[in-house]
């Protein structure tokens, strides 16, 4: 059977496919409109009446769409300063790179820049390019602020979560906060009240002091509901921005990683080949879980593009080599990969592809509350997929049942 362009309302992918909990060798995606109508083997659909199928090439693989939970922007725009068409731009360009849901991460910036920036994110969320918004900051730790800005660091104040609130029109979604500051309790309180996700993160942390809070966020957020799902803390990028483990001093890495073995939290990983020694990346998984890790991109405004001089918030950022480096001290300044590039450097590094997919689709999925819409290949949700190469090289992109990115083949 031949293939023709594909319909942007209805059709179908025949090739192999990473349902839910197999690979299905000789598989069929069948959608209609936005949603995903077949999903399974292809003995068992039935294409009368509907057009030729897009053939997916010898050993590609089709995955669900991707989910990242930590990104700065794209292309040359930063999510917290960029302008609407910026970051409409940069949200275009992850979807079409796959990464067809995504949380717009703001960087630690004075009020009024954060609160405009909110505003304009939360416009953006509205119109379906973000499921959201991330604020990494600014209650953060001055010790362990990486690439931040120190001079807008605050202490925990749980007014501005309802600020920031008010400026997106309810769109903040997770927040990342120190939990060995001031007020940290109540401002975790705050944010579980308003049903956003509190995550680790930007600490100095002792053991203790990490794990307490985990477990509390946990404790309350499972008392607050979220929504019928089963709620947990995040991780914001494990390692990064932290105090490292030590046999006599463990600060929070350690607890974060008893909290994600135990299903009590979800842990970022940026695995970028940067931020991460592979073996780490590795060792992550195999302690806690490929059903408790997600995998973020933490791009920033140089994805896309070359080496050069950026912005993340109001830091000015050298990029060489595909790394991001303040200009200042020379300190790691957000990533320049995709999350697609993350997963293929996670199976580089020897997670199973399985797992990797996972920690990129459905967990983070769930950490949104998003699992009855995207994150896996199912009946019902949204019609978001992949289609990679035997070496995940993106092939196409199909985002709502539209392909942003057609397969050669169509």
């Amino acid at each position: 059977m031949t293939s023709t362009a594909p319909d942007q309302n209805r059709g179908w992918i025949r090739g192999a496919l990473l349902a839910p909990d197999e690979l299905v060798s000789d598989g069929v995606l069948a959608f209609e409109g936005d949603r995903i109508v077949y999903a399974g083997p292809a003995d068992g659909f039935d294409g009368g009446g509907w057009p030729d199928p897009v053939a997916a090439p010898d050993a590609s693989l089709i995955i669900p769409g991707l989910v990242d939970l930590h990104c700065h922007g794209a292309v040359g725009s930063d999510f917290t300063t960029a302008d609407a068409e910026g970051m409409r731009r940069a949200a275009g360009f992850l979807h079409a790179a796959g990464t067809t849901t995504l949380l717009a991460s703001t960087v630690s910036a004075p009020r009024d820049v954060l609160l405009a920036a909110a505003g304009r994110l939360g416009a953006l969320a509205r119109e379906g390019l973000i499921a959201g918004i991330h604020a990494e900051g600014p209650f953060l730790s001055p010790v362990r602020c990486g690439a931040q800005d120190p001079a807008s660091l605050l202490p925990p104040d749980p007014d501005f979560v309802d600020e920031f609130l008010l400026a997106s029109d309810d769109e903040l979604v997770t927040m990342t906060y120190a939990p060995e500051l001031a007020g940290a309790d109540e401002l975790v309180d705050r944010l579980i009240t308003r049903g956003v996700t509190p995550s680790l993160g930007h600490s100095d942390a002792s053991d203790a002091t990490a794990a307490e809070s985990l477990e509390s966020a946990r404790e309350e957020m499972e008392e607050a509901g979220f929504d019928g799902y089963a709620p947990r803390p995040t991780v914001t990028h494990l390692f990064n921005g932290m105090a490292p483990m030590h046999h006599r001093s463990p600060g929070p890495v350690a607890a974060c990683l008893r909290a994600a073995q135990r299903g009590d939290a979800v842990v970022e990983l940026i695995a970028d080949g940067v931020h991460l020694d592979p073996a780490m990346i590795r060792t992550v998984f195999e302690l806690a879980g490929a059903q408790n890790v997600a995998l973020v991109s933490d791009s920033m405004a140089a994805t896309g593009l070359g080496n050069g001089r950026y912005r993340l918030g109001p830091a000015d950022v050298v990029v060489s080599g595909g790394t991001a480096r303040l200009a200042t001290d020379g300190g790691l300044a957000g990533g320049t990969a995709t999350l697609l590039q993350c997963v293929r450097t996670a199976v580089a590094a020897g997670v199973p592809l399985a797992d990797a997919v996972l920690a990129a689709t459905a967990v983070p999925a769930e950490v949104l509350r998003l699992a009855d819409e995207v994150g896996t290949l199912r009946r019902g949700l949204r019609a978001d997929a992949l289609l990679v190469s035997a070496d995940l090289e993106l092939l196409g992109v199909l985002r709502s049942g539209n392909w942003l990115r057609a397969p050669e083949n169509t």
